[in-house]
């Protein structure tokens, strides 16, 4: 009786502890009546407050507690420590592959814009870097959003992104003007898909002022069609994800919007509570910021959009800040649902109704907040399977002080926060986190997990205690039972120097089979990170084409069966911080030599199959038409590592 009743008051007082933040979240009482409206709800509501003296007699969890709260919200509360089985699964033997950064010998040496002081919250969230083929020569380009700073923008503000196009032996090339990327403002973020289906894959950047998007006409080279296609927007962009939400064969575009700024009436620096952090003066923002409504562009087929974020329920009426953002069909429905990091307030998830809108079940569905009921500073974001369970689970970087958080998707029974359980936690305390994405580093089978690092506030090299503004980056190797080990030492990441870092990119840069990473490092040059993994383990990355779904076929999801393990992943137009990863999709064999089955669900809804696909190699598949070319896995060139 006595563990029913524990069990039973433990549920309540988490409904209790996000009850309370939707109180305080809520600018009035209609978010909490509405949701109480449901006959579930009601009933747990009412039971909540009848076990009341239980909760306080069985549990001891209801004292007061008071906080010192800094500008991004208050810290977050470390979850008491859990009796966890031992595991039983294998020890781990195999070395961590070693990252070299490559970036310089490769000509990646445009540097991203910045202020030094950082006195607005403008010049502290640029931005995100992209993996994508501009010209179809199977080869990734990479593409980095400039930034920008007060004083310059007030002068016209510089090139939105610049663009390098690889050539041979891993050597890149600045053709940003010769691409004709010539739009001028405050780049953010971005991501890539065909919106058009001719082939030819586009860029959309997001920005403070307004977006751009660049129809790619064939060759890396783009025509803006910003204005024509309706997308500009305006006010302080930051995310950007596409899907093919009403699965119409064409993508359409949402894009997430932060904090109100006018460039003209900036809040002074250091000027009130809010611009405090640990006692010393810093920029302010977000709170005691007004936040803006989100956008949703619905793809009409004719190279123009609608926008329709309010029709279809995913305006966000309440002006959270939003940043990353992500689609994924979290509930194996067959449709893409969308979720929105919002930094300081609940995260938006939004399940497709299939008709065109969504509902927002982040708060009943458990990951809105964290495990205490708070809102996080959230950032960065990345599904992924990590756990074999067969569903999306989803990741989030968080601001200093707050556990990185991961969302373990239940199933029916929602998400459960096990950022400690997971030892993904504990490692992440003291840093600020950005740009990340589940990879299979190691071609193991299992999902690793990268995150980009850097404080917001160069002041906090002056705070003693502080983490400094400068700071590491973060790589979890999967231990395969639930929990993950950071080895960015054995990795080579921890010697690398400090930097603020922000977005990051993911993708087979060399064709060899290995993830590689792009990591935007504010006020300075990117890094590319190139994975020298030796281990001999298989792999295969599968390039899809759709014809009757979209042409880069966003939201395709491929599942295979190798060596008694089973996978899956979704193609994704944008992702990490603001970023955009490699279309191509990749999945590590461990021993195995073929994969047993491919099925492949095009976003139409469609599948198709296939048995007995060898290893180690490229494949592209086109809807309807099967496996139409496959190429081996390059080594890498002589003059690396």
């Amino acid at each position: 009786m006595i563990t029913v009743i524990l069990s039973e008051a433990k549920d309540l007082l988490s409904f209790q502890c996000k009850r309370q933040q939707v109180l305080r979240f809520a600018q009035d009482d209609k978010v909490w009546r509405c949701m109480a409206s449901r006959p579930a709800l009601q009933s747990l509501c009412m039971r909540a407050g009848q076990t009341t003296i239980l909760l306080i007699a069985f549990t001891g969890l209801l004292s007061a507690q008071t906080e010192t709260q800094g500008p991004m919200g208050p810290p977050a509360k470390i979850p008491p420590a859990r009796i966890e089985k031992k595991s039983t699964a294998p020890k781990l033997t195999a070395p961590v592959p070693i990252f070299r950064d490559i970036a310089a010998q490769a000509g990646l040496t445009a540097s991203h814009i910045s202020s030094r002081e950082k006195y607005y919250v403008i010049e502290s969230m640029s931005g995100g870097v992209g993996l994508f083929d501009c010209d179809n020569d199977g080869k990734l380009d990479i593409v980095m959003v400039n930034g920008s700073s007060v004083d310059r923008y007030k002068q016209g503000g510089d090139l939105l992104v610049t663009l390098w196009h690889q050539d041979a032996g891993l050597k890149f090339t600045d053709i940003t003007e010769k691409a004709g990327l010539t739009r001028k403002g405050w780049g953010m973020g971005v991501a890539v898909a065909d919106f058009d289906n001719d082939g030819n894959l586009d860029l959309f950047v997001t920005g403070y002022g307004g977006n751009a998007l660049y129809r790619n006409k064939g060759n890396c080279t783009f025509e803006d069609v910003t204005d024509k296609a309706g997308v500009r927007g305006g006010g302080f962009s930051t995310g950007a994800a596409w899907a093919d939400y009403d699965r119409d064969g064409n993508v359409d575009l949402f894009v997430s919007r932060y904090v109100h700024v006018d460039m003209n009436d900036l809040p002074a620096f250091g000027s009130t509570k809010f611009c405090q952090f640990k006692g010393a003066p810093v920029q302010c923002g977000p709170w005691g910021m007004e936040g803006e409504t989100d956008l949703l562009y619905h793809n009409r087929g004719d190279g123009t959009f609608e926008e329709v974020s309010r029709k279809a329920g995913v305006d966000d009426p309440e002006k959270y800040y939003g940043l990353g953002v992500t689609w994924g069909d979290y509930d194996n429905d067959g449709w893409p649902d969308l979720f929105v990091a919002d930094d300081a307030t609940p995260n938006h998830l939004y399940r497709n109704n299939h008709n065109g809108t969504f509902t927002d079940e982040a708060m009943v569905g458990g990951i809105a907040l964290n495990s205490e009921g708070q809102a996080l500073g959230s950032m960065g974001v990345t599904w992924g399977d990590y756990d074999h369970s067969g569903r999306l689970s989803m990741f989030v970087t968080e601001f200093a002080d707050q556990p990185n958080t991961l969302y373990r998707n239940q199933g029916p029974r929602g998400f459960e926060d096990v950022a400690m359980q997971s030892h993904l936690g504990q490692p992440s305390l003291p840093f600020l986190g950005w740009g990340a994405t589940f990879f299979d580093m190691d071609n193991d089978g299992w999902l690793d997990l990268f995150v980009a690092c850097g404080h917001v506030y160069p002041q906090m090299d002056t705070v003693k205690g502080s983490a400094a503004y400068a700071e590491p980056m973060l790589l979890h190797r999967n231990l395969r039972n639930g929990t993950f080990e950071e080895v960015s030492k054995s990795a080579g990441l921890a010697d690398m120097p400090l930097k603020s870092r922000r977005g990051a990119a993911f993708g087979d840069i060399a064709n060899n089979g290995n993830i590689d990473i792009v990591v935007l490092n504010v006020g300075e040059p990117p890094s590319l990170l190139l994975n020298t993994n030796k281990i001999p383990n298989h792999r295969v990355l599968f390039h899809l084409a759709g014809t009757k779904s979209n042409r880069a076929a966003i939201g395709a999801r491929v599942t295979i069966q190798a060596g008694g393990v089973t996978q899956f992943d979704e193609v994704r137009g944008g992702g990490s911080y603001l970023s955009q990863n490699d279309l191509r999709l990749h999945f590590g064999l461990g021993s195995a030599t073929k994969i047993d089955s491919v099925e492949v669900r095009w976003p139409t809804g469609k599948t198709e199959s296939f048995k007995d696909v060898a290893a180690d190699k490229i494949y592209a598949i086109v809807e309807g038409h099967g496996i139409q070319d496959s190429v081996p896995f390059s080594d890498l060139p002589a003059h690396l590592p």
